[in-house]
């Protein structure tokens, strides 16, 4: 059973009849099913972060069909209306809670704490508890390939990044971006434009436009949730990638691929540690070697000598022989960022705060 509900839906229902009636009724008995509710920032469309989370729990509908009921509530911006509407939830009797941003990190955790009957699952944060895990993909695999194939397509050694908050996540992504390009071009150069939104795309067509006036001939969209930046890439005639799901319809002439993720693994494991009693909180950091990431669609331009050390790359990172981010690697601003021989910890990756040198744009303050 799958429900789709808008912030504007959820409202007027809650307004109408309570929230109760759109997700579920508080005095559950023994056979009804595992309520599962997927909060997401922005609209649910077909690509996109959104997209990639939802297509997630197909596998979990699939294997426990009427045992769950799984509801998206779409387009909740992060703040005092996500946390209202993630209690709401709750409180009404879903026991399984996905916690769709960053953003959501407090108010989820508070949740957990005060529930410990209620597994939660938090994209993107750092924060742990028995009921509580955090999860996020480690796009730094993939987008470190992505780089190498940037820079053996590009002919200004200019590449660009929309990206959509400086988060850790996505600052990961831009350096192994950056550090894959330096490895085939070692003087290649990324510019970052920061749109501080998962949903804009006017802003992100802007930001892509800005980028290419600035030569950036190869361009990285980050986490954005629509295909605004592969579209205005495809109309410049220039090649660019994206994560979580493919937009290859959106530029069929220039795509370079996708970054994507699979997260019905993760999903299905929770669910099921879930209902036999068994599940712990832990930091979910999760990659090519797990199955969760996967680049896809790769553009047919890309010359074959470089495809062949770009596969040869990827299967050491899936066997976990080599690491993006293994020094020597140097800060933006020359100072040394890993020391030689060094591989930085995951604990030091998801809480990446800096930037490699090569990339030209400050972090925000």
């Amino acid at each position: 059973m799958l429900t789709n509900l808008t912030r504007r839906t959820l409202m007027k229902g809650a307004a109408a009849t309570g929230l109760v009636a759109a997700v579920g009724s508080r005095a559950l008995a023994a056979d009804e099913p595992l309520g599962i509710v997927l909060v997401v920032p922005s609209p649910v469309g077909d690509v996109g972060w959104g997209r990639a989370l939802a297509d997630g729990l197909e596998p979990v509908k699939a294997a426990y069909g009427d045992k769950v009921k799984v509801t998206i509530i779409e387009n909740i911006q992060e703040g005092p209306d996500a946390d209202r509407i993630m209690n709401k939830a709750v409180a009404d009797g879903n026991k399984f809670l996905i916690a769709g941003s960053f953003g959501y990190q407090n108010g989820a955790l508070q949740i957990a704490r005060r529930n410990p009957d209620v597994t939660v699952l938090h994209a993107s944060g750092f924060q742990v508890a028995p009921n509580f895990s955090p999860f996020a993909a480690q796009y730094s695999q993939g987008t470190y390939l992505m780089g190498m194939a940037a820079a053996a397509l590009s002919k200004t050694g200019k590449l660009g990044s929309v990206s959509a908050f400086a988060i850790p996540e996505l600052i990961t992504s831009i350096n192994a971006f950056t550090l894959g390009a330096q490895a085939v071009k070692p003087d290649v150069e990324v510019s970052v434009v920061w749109v501080n939104s998962w949903f804009d795309p006017a802003k992100e067509q802007e930001a892509a436009k800005a980028l290419l006036a600035q030569k950036c001939d190869v361009i990285f969209s980050n986490a954005q949730d629509t295909p605004s930046v592969v579209s205005a890439c495809e109309e410049a005639g220039i090649p660019a990638f994206n994560l979580n799901s493919s937009m290859k319809k959106y530029a069929p002439k220039t795509y370079l691929g996708c970054v994507a993720t699979d997260w019905s693994p993760f999903f299905k494991a929770s669910v099921d540690a879930h209902l036999s009693g068994t599940f712990k909180g832990a930091n979910a950091f999760l990659g090519v070697g797990d199955k969760v990431v996967e680049v896809v669609d790769w553009n047919p331009g890309i010359p074959a000598d470089v495809m062949t050390k770009i596969k040869d790359v990827e299967a050491k990172i899936a066997d976990g022989s080599f690491s993006p981010f293994t020094g020597p690697i140097a800060k933006a601003d020359g100072s040394e960022g890993v020391p030689a021989g060094k591989t930085m910890a995951v604990a030091e990756i998801v809480a990446m705060d800096w930037h490699v040198k090569g990339v030209t744009t400050p972090l925000p303050k």
